[in-house]
């Protein structure tokens, strides 16, 4: 029995028996309703300046009810939303899952803030977001902001602020739970169980994933060691909230995970595990306040196969990293018409890759590598709400102090003589970054808006020390590498002409200066460099239109990307960046008859986009269909049946040089939920 199988049937033994010790336990004496201290389990509530940029949230009916189950199809929906490649958690390399919003391009690492109950989740080292260890079904609503950040963590909202909020012990019940399977005998099971515990309550969660997965390799290019993407991953977290005071909460939260995948070749795995812990406390007083601290352990490894001899070329066997930070936020009651942030974030990530090369003709070792180092950054923040009858004016400022310390990378052979080092010099920086925006409430049905912004991201570890391979084609890292800043404006409007119909517009010119990117040197070698900018401007739509039992959510965003190259980089002058596509689209259609019941298809349409920064191999357009069915059977139990790829459209997730890897095939999923 696998460890993986041993802790998925642990934790829903616990999950089941801990209501029942719970009821047990509890006190069923009289309640005071009167005296009844309520938590929320959340943070505070946004500020009025969330109207003046792009925001987008979803609900929790649209969050529970995608064709996938897991939560990247969920943020594909939003305009903008894109993944370094289109293929998802199941099928992809984990270290490929970073995400950014408008079109900024990307080498997989994540370019938007990613917030859990307030704390950054992305990887210490490598920088992107474990997708495999949200569980879709333990969120309230999700909360999308375009455009840079200056606020907490904002030194990471390079593209935007993606915001997950888990839900409480009311959203989910007492018990809820699911259990489904799909037409390639694949199964994905989740459970949580939610109590309330004096004042405060507790939620444990956990979920399991399994599969022999699909053939992410055309059928005209397998060959004997061509294997499935098989994937098996699982997810366990607790969370307590509890009140200290009647308006001071305690919020505290922990979680396990592991994601194991195959990708392309038997032999090529890689396995992701990761523990995060944080504690969070909440002041709703006259001097509101948000102080949280967390900390993160994550560990990667991976192994390459050779595309032409089918062998282990290389052992990325161990990459442990630790993250860790905090921040404290304050709001003093200044005056009713301003609301007033300010505080200081920390962060501070390092971690160590260790892997070993080998001969692909004779099997020995050739090389052993180390690299690593500490990255941390220090903010200081400020903003101010002034509401002004119908004018919101928001503005803010940021001055971050990056350090980049202790990096290295060692390469010794076989019998130990070096072969290559490089110690990188330790370096720190002060940036100054702001953030100024304005709405009017210009009548009761319309809105207008305009911002403007800059932001900030540093290098990852990953970027600076950590080369890797995509056989045949090795992308080195490089020490050197400076900060990413962006400069951008936008201006839009939301239009409510009755209450079922809201629509929104936004035009948007962003600048990404010293963009890190995968530039090619030759046909088999690239390397991380800034280029001197990347440059975006488009328009993001949606529309919501709610009529009796039916409902219509749609997006789109159009994106003019360019490189703007110069020096070693003018060969790129004008093109496109790498996976970045010029037009997405997303449109769900729902009827919910009933109580319970939810119908519902979503269109999706994708561009054409480049494979690397030459424009010579293309990943075509790909429209795919997928549907979603909820039934109620009795009580709290209903039929669950979601489709995937529909028709069996060909996505084209990597084409390098016609070698080609694919998505999702038609997948239909089956099964049963309790509690939702």
């Amino acid at each position: 029995m696998s460890r993986s199988y041993r802790f998925a049937v642990s934790a829903i033994a616990l999950a089941v028996s801990f209501p029942v010790s719970a009821q047990e336990n509890g006190d069923t004496s009289e309640t005071n309703y009167e005296d009844e201290i309520v938590v929320s389990g959340e943070g505070l509530d946004p500020p009025p300046s969330v109207g003046a940029y792009s925001i987008t949230e979803i609900d929790r009916e649209q969050i529970v009810s995608s064709a996938s189950g897991r939560i990247e199809d969920v943020l594909e929906n939003v305009a903008g939303f894109q993944q370094f490649r289109r293929s998802d958690s199941r099928s992809s390399n984990p270290s490929a899952q970073g995400v950014t919003l408008r079109a900024l391009g990307g080498n997989a690492t994540s370019r938007a803030l990613v917030l859990l109950d307030g704390v950054p989740i992305a990887d210490p080292f490598f920088g992107y977001i474990p997708l495999s260890s949200i569980a879709p079904e333990s969120l309230a609503s999700i909360r999308v902001t375009r455009g840079g950040g200056a606020g907490p963590f904002g030194a990471g909202a390079l593209a935007g602020t993606i915001e997950l909020e888990s839900a409480d012990a009311s959203t989910l019940g007492p018990f809820s739970g699911s259990l489904l399977v799909n037409n390639r005998e694949e199964t994905e099971a989740s459970a949580a169980v939610a109590r309330k515990l004096g004042s405060g309550f507790g939620v444990i969660s956990g979920r399991w994933d399994r599969g022999q997965g699909f053939f992410t390799t055309p059928a005209d290019q397998r060959v004997p060691a061509t294997a499935r993407a098989e994937f098996d991953s699982w997810q366990v977290g607790v969370r307590g909230v509890a009140p200290l005071t009647d308006d001071i909460e305690l919020q505290a939260r922990g979680s396990i995970f592991e994601d194991n995948r195959t990708l392309r070749f038997d032999g090529a795995d890689s396995a992701t595990e990761g523990q995060d812990a944080s504690l969070r406390v909440v002041g709703r007083g006259d001097w509101e306040f948000d102080a949280l601290g967390y900390v993160q352990a994550r560990n990667f490894s991976n192994v390459v196969i050779s595309s032409t001899r089918f062998v282990r070329v290389l052992d990325q066997r161990n990459t442990p990293s630790t993250g860790l930070g905090g921040k404290i936020e304050i709001r003093p009651p200044i005056d009713e018409a301003h609301t007033v942030r300010l505080g200081t974030d920390y962060r501070r990530s390092n971690g160590e890759l260790q892997e070993e090369a080998f001969s692909a003709f004779t099997g020995n070792l050739r090389e052993r590598r180390r690299a690593g180092g500490t990255n941390s950054n220090l903010g200081i923040f400020l903003e101010d709400d002034w509401q002004i009858g119908p004018l919101l004016l928001t503005g803010g400022l940021r001055a971050d102090y990056t350090r980049i310390e202790d990096g290295f990378f060692r390469a010794v052979d076989a019998s130990g003589a070096l072969v290559s080092e490089t110690i990188a010099p330790d370096r720190d920086d002060w940036t100054l970054s702001w953030r100024a925006g304005a709405v009017l409430y210009a009548t009761r049905e319309l809105d207008l808006r305009a911002a403007a912004y800059t932001g900030l991201r540093l290098p990852t570890l990953n970027e600076l020390y950590r080369p890797f391979v995509v056989f045949p084609v090795v992308t080195q890292a490089n020490a050197a590498l400076e900060n990413e800043r962006l400069e951008g404006f936008e201006v839009g409007l939301t239009w409510q002409p009755v209450s079922s119909v809201v629509l929104s517009l936004t035009a948007f010119d962003n600048r990404v200066e010293d963009a890190i990117a995968n530039v090619t040197l030759e046909p088999n070698l690239r390397q991380r460099q800034n280029l001197p900018a990347i440059d975006a401007q488009g328009v993001e739509g949606g529309l919501a239109v709610k009529l009796g039992e039916v409902s219509l959510d749609a997006s789109l965003a159009y994106t003019d990307a360019t490189i703007d190259g110069e020096g070693a980089s003018i060969a790129l002058d004008g093109n496109r960046p790498p996976q970045t596509p010029e037009f997405a689209a997303s449109t769900t259609l729902a009827w919910e008859p009933a109580e319970g019941w939810r119908i519902a298809g979503t269109l999706r349409h994708i561009s054409a986009q480049f494979e690397d920064d030459q424009e010579t191999d293309l990943l075509k357009p790909a429209t795919t269909v997928d549907f979603f069915a909820e039934a109620p059977l009795r009580d709290r139990l209903s039929l669950v049946v979601r489709g995937e790829n529909l028709l069996d459209e060909e996505i084209v997730t990597r084409n390098s040089g016609g070698a080609i890897d694919l998505g999702v095939p038609l997948t239909v999923w089956i099964g049963l939920r309790f509690g939702y």
